[in-house]
């Protein structure tokens, strides 16, 4: 017997006033990609020696362009898209309607955050680069941009567990639907993990650049945003989990393999993705050598979820394949469709994910951290992760969601496949110069055009830098001029009727211990107790922070 995900099978659409929310906060994701990748693309040339201020005359200095390039592409696109993706994925799990003026609220929020965003960077007030260290100093607009930001966010989480708490309560003794269960646990993580941040930036970050607080703490500081900031690179990656896990297998003609092991392995992310930032600080000193143990600790825990959704993704595929015609050990992957760019973005987007991954533990280790710490590595690493398995992911998404929303049929469709291999191509050679020059010691964050201290053995490295980044560039504009294409002038009626929802093998179980994974209060508490023991001891005998720090602007 197979068990819908969803909770009614028949199909619900939300009224167009709640869609419409939705659409725009999407779109300004898609937005901020695209601007994004501008930047990045100059930070791209520029590791391959370029003298980028000579060619983007816009920018006032390297570090300006290279917070846009953060801001707008780990930032703006990935919390726009969730804000609308996420809340749309548990309304229609639960057939139930949003409510409204959060919808709009958490919209509005959305937008005059991201206008106060590119007031700062554009003026050059805020060149701080998106972890925004101190002692360098932004201007106020720009942490209070952010400081919406976030707040939509809550919105959007808020919106969702109403719709969650209705439903449980008129289907008592139900399991809640799995697309709802994960996509519900995704924002409750980053709820969790954005208090820290909220934190720093209200508590903090605000008044000392208002000039209520004369000094800053700069180890204060970069601890409470890496107590975010290792979480936040999950809530980027989780909705992507959401379309691997509940979308894909329908795309491919599977089934999902097993209802309690995606809803444990959800639960696991909750558990073990923020209490895990010291990893980012192994050589921040006035943080013990017992703390940093502990949370490499927690690091590589939760790689299990990881590996689990591996198997099961994996499995889904094969099914779809050998459903499809494929036979042999690897026959199955041949008959995919390949041909169906939602499907061909997600796909690559798994295979570039692996070294992602691998590179990852590298990273996680506290002794082969020292080689790689601050070196191109990092990004190098970084764009496998957040800027392969999400971007990657969250493009193949739009090409079924964007004519779901608009109901116009996707244009361009031999371009849209042709933009995500152009992608991948452009990533897997980026990445390669990133690493390969990180371990020659090139470091990150540098203006290789000016800086005196370059060596020969970082020339490759740069060069196929250079040339991944051009052809990522590439893809992301076709994939832009595609969706922008569908949206203007696709053919009105065409989109599809529902999203496309997967089935397990057998029906979620309603007696033993599986009923208590859709305990959402329980596990967020042991959470937060796993956060307790990971942070307490830290702030315990940290605090009161040592304001020594006051602000200056480099540029």
């Amino acid at each position: 017997m197979y068990q819908p995900i969803v909770f009614d099978t028949a199909g619900y659409r939300l009224p167009e006033n709640q869609r419409k929310p939705i659409r725009w906060a999407i779109y300004i994701g898609y937005l901020a990609l695209t601007a994004g990748i501008f930047h990045g693309l100059a930070q791209a040339l520029s590791y391959a020696n370029i003298d980028i201020l000579a060619y983007f005359p816009a920018l006032k200095s390297y570090y300006q362009g290279l917070t846009a390039h953060g801001v707008a592409n780990a930032l703006i696109f990935t919390f726009s898209f969730s804000n609308g993706f996420l809340p749309l994925m548990t309304a229609r799990a639960l057939s139930q309607k949003l409510v409204s003026w959060m919808l709009w609220t958490s919209f509005v929020l959305l937008a005059l955050g991201n206008v106060l965003v590119i007031y700062a960077v554009a003026t050059n007030q805020a060149s701080v680069l998106y972890t925004s260290y101190a002692p360098l100093q932004a201007h106020w607009t720009y942490y209070f941009g952010l400081v919406l930001v976030v707040v939509s966010t809550w919105l959007a989480l808020a919106n969702m567990l109403v719709i969650w708490n209705r439903w449980r309560k008129e289907n008592p003794g139900e399991r809640v639907p799995l697309l709802a269960h994960i996509s519900v646990i995704s924002y409750v993580m980053w709820g969790l993990a954005s208090l820290p941040i909220a934190v720093l930036f209200l508590g903090f970050l605000i008044p000392w650049s208002i000039g209520w607080l004369p000094k800053m703490d700069p180890l204060l500081g970069r601890t409470l945003f890496w107590f975010t900031g290792h979480a936040i690179v999950y809530a980027w990656l989780l909705p992507a989990y959401v379309s691997w896990y509940a979308l894909i297998p329908r795309q491919v003609e599977g089934k999902m393999v097993s209802d309690s092991l995606t809803r444990f392995v959800f639960v696991l992310f909750l558990l073990l993705s923020i209490p895990t930032g010291f990893h980012h600080q192994y050589t921040d000193p006035g943080i013990s050598t017992t703390m940093k143990a502990i949370h490499a600790v927690l690091t590589f825990g939760v790689f299990f979820p990881s590996l689990a959704t591996a198997f099961s993704v994996m499995a889904s595929l094969e099914m779809g394949g050998r459903r499809r015609g494929g036979s042999g050990l690897l026959g199955w992957i041949r008959k995919l469709p390949w041909g169906d760019p939602s499907v061909v973005a997600q796909l690559l987007a798994m295979i570039t994910f692996v070294f992602g991954g691998i590179t990852g533990l590298i990273n996680a280790s506290f002794t082969m951290n020292q080689v790689v710490h601050n070196t191109t590595w990092i990004p190098g690493h970084f764009h496998m992760t957040v800027g392969s398995a999400v971007a990657l992911t969250l493009m193949g998404v739009a090409y079924w969601m964007i004519p779901y929303l608009t109901g116009r049929g996707l244009v361009g469709k031999g371009w849209a496949v042709a933009s995500s291999w152009l992608y991948t191509v452009g990533v897997l050679i980026f990445a390669r110069g990133m690493i390969s020059a990180g371990l020659e010691g090139m470091p990150r964050r540098i203006y290789r055009a000016q800086a005196t201290y370059t060596r020969e053995a970082w020339d490759l490295g740069g060069a196929l830098t250079g040339i991944g980044g051009t052809l990522m560039f590439i893809g992301i504009l076709v994939f832009f001029i595609v969706i922008a294409w569908t949206v203007v002038a696709g053919r009105k009626g065409e989109g599809p009727s529902d999203i496309p929802w997967s089935e397990t093998l057998r029906p979620p179980a309603k007696t033993g211990w599986e009923p208590r994974l859709d305990r959402l209060v329980f596990w967020s508490v042991v959470a937060v107790v796993l956060v307790v023991i990971a942070y307490g001891p830290f702030f315990a005998t940290y605090l009161p922070p040592n304001f020594v720090s006051p602000g200056f602007t480099v540029w």
